[in-house]
């Protein structure tokens, strides 16, 4: 079922992932329909969304998807170009080349994200494993999915919140998941220490940046405690994809396409990871 909350003027649509008893009411945990927050609410508080009103916002959330894919694909295809060219200069002839742009392994909290952000990497050409994950496991599996996978780049995400009951904004107790995203991110480091050799996105809506940073993420969410789109790890991965690996990626240039922008993303100059060789020889039928 997909609902609004009423305290909050429906401003985000959520799906019921569960309805518990707290203190002798009912409550429903709330996932995000476009944002990787999770949330919770008293069942008076919520609202069905009518199909009409759902297929509108969905209609101007796609909108905005796509505007950002065909601003960061011109972004790709300058690239594109300025590769061919630095590949193929000062030959008398025409030289063949092939790019290697590296792979990246993907864990999410959330399934029906993974499968979204899983058909934009196809959609950008980006080498991808994608693997669901509960949030509080990850830190417990990431080691063994390392060893097995080798990936250039690795996104921890899912879902996220802050609590201001629990703690102030500095406090890693008072965020839903960010802690198990934070012990992630060192499990990590502790297979690949450097930055440049594994770069790593981590977090999800209101993640406690600061901390996901000083754990060893390149990337993370969020600056100002602010929701951000499951979609905004992808951006900042397939840059860096596309990026040659002897050039470092300005972070502006890396947050500027995103659907989320700084408020919500933000990060460390990084190598770029895409390789380029030559020449490119396929294998004919008849070899």
């Amino acid at each position: 079922m997909i609902v609004g909350r009423l305290s909050h003027q429906c401003d985000i649509l959520f799906r019921v992932i569960d309805i518990m008893e707290i203190d002798g009411r009912k409550v429903a945990i709330l996932s995000g329909e476009d944002y990787r927050l999770v949330a919770d609410a008293p069942l008076t508080d919520l609202i069905p969304i009518s199909e009409s009103e759902r297929s509108k916002r969905n209609s101007a959330v796609r909108t905005l998807e796509e505007q950002s894919f065909e601003l960061f694909k011109q972004d790709i295809d300058l690239l594109r170009l300025e590769r061919e060219y630095e590949a193929t200069m000062g030959y008398e002839k025409e030289q063949s080349y092939f790019q290697v742009p590296g792979r990246v392994l993907h864990l999410d909290g959330d399934p029906s994200y993974l499968r979204k952000c899983l058909d934009l990497y196809e959609r950008l050409g980006v080498s991808v494993i994608g693997v669901h994950c509960n949030e509080k496991e990850m830190h417990l599996r990431i080691g063994e999915l390392i060893d097995q996978y080798r990936p250039d780049i690795l996104v921890i995400t899912g879902h996220d919140a802050y609590s201001k009951t629990k703690g102030k904004k500095i406090d890693l107790n008072a965020y839903r998941h960010s802690k198990y995203f934070v012990e992630t991110v060192k499990e990590a480091r502790k297979k690949v220490p450097n930055l440049d050799q594994l770069v790593i996105f981590a977090g999800a809506c209101q993640s406690h940046f600061e901390s996901l940073i000083y754990a060893g993420a390149n990337f993370a969410s969020s600056p100002q405690r602010v929701n951000i789109h499951a979609l905004d790890p992808v951006y900042i991965v397939s840059k860096i994809c596309f990026t040659p690996f002897m050039e470092r990626v300005n972070v502006w240039d890396v947050l500027r396409n995103t659907l989320t922008g700084e408020k919500g993303l933000g990060g460390i100059e990084t190598r770029g990871i895409l390789r380029t060789g030559m020449p490119y020889r396929p294998i004919t039928e008849d070899e």
